[in-house]
C-alpha cells in the first residue's frame, strides 16, 4: 500500500491534527444535530457518503448505464465512506463489496451500513486497488467514482479489474480527467492538496488504457456541464443554509476534509469552469 501515507494525510487530515478518529467525530456531529448515530436514514447520511460530483443522482445515472440487476456481485473501488455501495445494494439489489485504501473511510462505511440497516448487503475492505486479495473472475461489475485520479499506476489497476471480472463483466466509471487547458490546477481540490498527489490523465489516454487492458467501451459521455451545474447549486445552497441555520446541521464533507473544504469546492468549480478538468461517465465490457 505505497500510497497509504499521503492519502491518509489527505482524507483523514483532521484525525492527524487532533487525534480524534473520523468515526467518533461524525458520531458526535450526528448527536449534535439531534440524530441517533446508530439509526440513520440514507437522506441523513447523504452529506458524508457521496464524496463525488453529482451526489446520488450521478450514481443513479451510472447504475442506469450498467443496467445493474439484483444478485450481481459488485466491487466498489475507492468506495470512500460507502455511499454508492449502500445505494446500489438498496436500490438495485446487488451484493456490494467496497474497497478503499484509507482505513478511516472503511471504518465509517461499516458503521453507516450498520446504522442504515444495510450491513447484510454491503461489505468493506481496506486494501490497495492495484493488489486486491480477491479471487479471479469473482465479480460481475467493477464500479469506480472519482478514484483513479488518486492512483499513480492506472494500468496495473485496470489489469486487476480485468482479472477480477467474469467474462463479459462490466466496468462502470465516473471519473475526473484532465481538460484541454494546460494551466496548473487550482489547489487544494477534494482529491489532492498537492500536485504530486493528483494523477489526472486525459480522457483519450484513459480510454486507450482501458482498451489496452481488454475493455470495450459502451455509452461513454463527457458529463462536465451537468457536474459544473451541480457544483454551482451546491455552492448556492451552502450560502443559503448558513443564513437559515438555527441549530447544528447534519454532518457534511467539511468534517472529513477540514476547514479548507470550502476552498477545495471553489477551486474545483474554477478548474471545471475553465476546462482544466473534465468529468466523464461510461460503461465498458470485459472482452
Amino acid at each position: 500500500m505505497d500510497s497509504m501515507p499521503h492519502l491518509d494525510g489527505h482524507y483523514d487530515a483532521l484525525a492527524r491534527q487532533d487525534g480524534e478518529p473520523l468515526t467518533a467525530r461524525l458520531r458526535a456531529a450526528f448527536r449534535a444535530a439531534g440524530r441517533d448515530p446508530e439509526r440513520l436514514s440514507p437522506d441523513e447520511v447523504a452529506g458524508i457518503d457521496q464524496l463525488h460530483l453529482g451526489g446520488r443522482r450521478a450514481s443513479r445515472d451510472l447504475a442506469r448505464r450498467g443496467a445493474l440487476a439484483a444478485g450481481q456481485r459488485l466491487l466498489d473501488v475507492g468506495c470512500g465512506t460507502g455511499g454508492a455501495s449502500r445505494l446500489l445494494a438498496h436500490e438495485c439489489g446487488v451484493e456490494a463489496l467496497g474497497v478503499d485504501i484509507t482505513a478511516a473511510f472503511v471504518a465509517v462505511a461499516e458503521w453507516l451500513s450498520q446504522a442504515t440497516g444495510l450491513a447484510d448487503r454491503t461489505r468493506f475492505l481496506c486494501a490497495d486497488a492495484a493488489r486486491l486479495p480477491l479471487l479471479t473472475a469473482s465479480v460481475d461489475v467493477v464500479w469506480c467514482q472519482h478514484a483513479l485520479m488518486n492512483m499513480p499506476d492506472p494500468a496495473t489497476v485496470l489489469a486487476e479489474w480485468r482479472r477480477l471480472l467474469v467474462p463479459g463483466g462490466r466496468v462502470l466509471l465516473h471519473e475526473v480527467v484532465a481538460g484541454d487547458n494546460p494551466a496548473p490546477l487550482s489547489l487544494p481540490v477534494p482529491w489532492a492538496r498537492e500536485v504530486t498527489h493528483s494523477h489526472l490523465i486525459r480522457r483519450e489516454v484513459l480510454e486507450a488504457a482501458l482498451a489496452e487492458a481488454g475493455f470495450v467501451a459502451h455509452e461513454v459521455d463527457d458529463v462536465s456541464a451537468s457536474a459544473l451545474a451541480w457544483r454551482r447549486r451546491q455552492v448556492e445552497g451552502q450560502g443559503k443554509g448558513k443564513e437559515r441555520s438555527a441549530s447544528a446541521p447534519l454532518p457534511g464533507p467539511a468534517l472529513i476534509f477540514g476547514d479548507d473544504f470550502a476552498a477545495m469546492g471553489r477551486n474545483l468549480l474554477d478548474n471545471l469552469s475553465d476546462d482544466r478538468v473534465r468529468i466523464i461517465a461510461g460503461a465498458w465490457a470485459r472482452a
